[in-house]
């Protein structure tokens, strides 16, 4: 049998492959814990299963885990088929430096849970592989605008299908190009680029520049490194660079 996330769109890539006559249950986001309990016990039945997502690789962003750990916690061998995944094929064509990464799969939907978590990716020093759904695309570029408007992206829009597009640009140049062309539909994959070794977080600089406005460098650094929790050094020495001439 065939677990699929999408049980009308697997049907449909059987048929085109001359495959029919399978059986095919559904195991997605809302139904993975049940699901998984009946695939489980036909495997223990000795029958062989094929787990298939939707539009991706299973686990990475797709359903999957819970019926993966099971098997392992069973005893029952998982064995992968190699194929299509985004993230390998992003990395690929990526013309940032991306020899590390981390892989953060979708960024939260609420705004100011996006906002804190997008602060956390800039803080690092690798290139951050993430999914983001179009409806939610430009204020995704709008917020990296606002942290870090010299930070390079990534972006790779409906990658594999017939109007793929790839951009590499600063977020307020991909939010152009992006809403110029009426192209924040799709499926959207982005490579931010790692932060400078020795490079001070956005947050650090947007916080010394308003408190510059009020105070001489020493206190404002103090008053950074309080809030911040970074080293007090570090943030004069970027408070007299901010505040030269």
């Amino acid at each position: 049998m065939i677990a699929a996330e999408d049980t009308r769109r697997t049907r449909v890539l059987l048929e085109a492959i001359g495959v029919r006559g399978v059986r095919i249950e559904a195991l997605h986001a809302h139904n993975e814990a049940a699901a998984s309990d009946g695939v489980l016990a036909r495997l223990q039945d000795g029958d062989s299963v094929a787990l298939v997502s939707d539009a991706g690789t299973p686990l990475l962003s797709d359903p999957g885990f819970e019926l993966v750990r099971a098997c392992w916690q069973a005893g029952i061998p998982v064995r992968p088929v190699p194929g299509p995944s985004a993230l390998a094929a992003v990395l690929s064509v990526c013309p940032l430096p991306a020899h590390r990464f981390l892989f953060d799969g979708f960024l939260p939907a609420k705004a100011a849970a996006r906002a804190s978590r997008l602060r956390e990716l800039l803080a690092l020093g690798v290139a951050v592989v993430f999914f983001e759904a179009p409806h939610r695309m430009a204020a995704t570029l709008e917020e990296l605008q606002r942290l870090a408007p010299e930070r390079r992206l990534m972006i790779g829009r409906e990658m594999t299908k017939r109007h793929e597009q790839y951009l590499c640009e600063r977020p307020a140049a991909l939010l152009e190009s992006l809403t110029a062309g009426d192209h924040l539909k799709g499926e959207f994959v982005c490579v931010l680029e790692g932060a400078e070794v020795g490079a001070a977080p956005a947050d650090a600089r947007r916080t010394l520049e308003v408190l510059l406005t009020e105070l001489p460098p020493a206190q404002a650094a103090r008053i950074a490194a309080q809030l911040l929790g970074l080293g007090r050094r570090e943030l004069y020495d970027l408070a007299i660079t901010l505040r030269a001439p």
